[in-house]
């Protein structure tokens, strides 16, 4: 008879072997883990403080106190916009237009901008003639905003100046320091103040690029002794001042010789020399006096044409010094050809070529000064000396 107790008592030791052994090899297995497991934990902590090491910001160096730094001395360009500006203005040409076909009312349009600058304590404002063209009525706006109204006191198209008054407090007019612009030389820093664009009170600075320039006027007359700068000059510059280094106007800007309409580094500005004896005729007269010896001259093509060299006369005005002299224009003989009389050939031993450079000479002078001109005819030459005459 068998007994289940008996075949288990049997295979006991065994079992608890097997046991045992299982048991140690857990042991064993679980301590190589913990090893490991502590080994991972203590180079997780050493990377950690290595992360935050790197992250602690440097220690600061000691702040030292620094003194506050003096203000940087003004400079050339800066002192000439301190003491010019107060005296540019903006001058804004608008035009009267009625609402409608058959309105009854009238709206004021602008029409055209410029700018100007105050010529003396009498609230004189010089710009260009271009500028207030075709114009109904005429603003002037000042750096700080300050408007007036102003009247047309003349125009001087033949040199595209213009002359404009407005009723101001003596305080808020400051005229512009007048320089010879005979005395400039090429490569001169000048500076300009305007408005181009409508952005006012601008300043650009450049120097003198050219001197003795001829530009065209509205009317077809030249322009004489024209400075040339590369100066930024674009539209709303038109009639502001071109200055010296020290702040004296030396010319009013008056065009810019571009392709795109905005300055190409070319603008042309009407001399002080030619502002100075224009200015005050406008003042006085309203207009301006252009002197002339009492002739009537052939158109330069003409006389080109009969290979004759200077500027031959048309006709001479009756009762003029001219014709005491004895001057005479074209003629028609007795086979019915044209007969040439007087060609003036030079004007106080400069010669002339052609009208405009006749015209560059007399520009500058006053009625009653007199001229020595050397004119041919005939193959004769003599000299004679004439009064100048104002011309219509």
């Amino acid at each position: 008879m068998r007994y289940p107790w008996t075949m288990h008592a049997i295979r006991s030791p065994f079992l608890t072997l097997a046991l045992v052994a299982m048991t140690v090899f857990l042991v064993f297995q679980l301590r190589d883990n913990q090893r490991h497991w502590q080994a991972y934990q203590a180079a997780l902590a050493a990377l950690t403080n290595q992360v935050a090491a790197a992250a602690q910001p440097a220690p600061r160096a000691a702040l030292t106190a620094v003194p506050a730094s003096e203000p940087a001395p003004a400079s050339e360009a800066t002192e000439v916009y301190t003491r010019v500006s107060p005296s540019v203005v903006a001058v804004a040409n608008n035009a009267l237009v009625r609402s409608g076909l058959f309105g009854f009312q009238l709206y004021e349009v602008p029409q055209g901008a410029g700018s100007g600058f105050v010529w003396d304590k009498q609230g004189h404002i010089v710009s260009n003639y271009h500028v207030v063209r075709q114009a109904n009525t005429l603003t002037v706006t000042f750096r700080d905003g300050t408007r007036y109204d102003a009247k047309l006191v003349g125009v001087a198209p033949d040199y595209d100046l213009a002359l404009l008054k407005i009723e101001a407090p003596p305080e808020k007019l400051v005229p512009v320091t007048v320089a010879p612009s005979r005395a400039l030389q090429v490569g001169q820093p000048v500076y300009a103040i305007g408005n181009p664009f409508g952005l006012d009170t601008t300043l650009s600075a450049g120097i003198v690029s050219a001197l003795g320039r001829t530009i065209t006027s509205m009317t077809e007359r030249k322009i004489c002794d024209v400075i040339q700068t590369d100066t930024a000059i674009n539209p709303g510059n038109s009639g502001g001042p071109l200055l010296t280094g020290g702040g004296a106007l030396i010319g009013v800007n008056t065009a810019i010789l571009s392709p795109s309409g905005a300055s190409a580094g070319i603008g042309f500005a009407v001399p002080s020399d030619t502002v100075a004896r224009v200015v005050p005729q406008l003042i006085e007269k309203g207009h301006v006096t252009r002197v002339g010896l009492g002739v009537q001259l052939l158109p330069d093509h003409v006389t080109a044409r009969a290979d004759i060299t200077g500027v031959a006369l048309y006709a001479v005005s009756e009762k003029t010094p001219a014709a005491a002299a004895g001057l005479t224009g074209l003629a028609v003989n007795a086979l019915g050809d044209l007969v040439f009389g007087d060609v003036i050939t030079a004007v106080d031993k400069k010669p002339v070529r052609t009208i405009e450079e006749l015209q560059s000479i007399l520009d500058p002078r006053k009625p009653g000064e007199r001229v020595t001109l050397t004119v041919a005819r005939e193959n004769k030459t003599r000299e004679l000396v004439l009064p100048l005459v104002e011309e219509p």
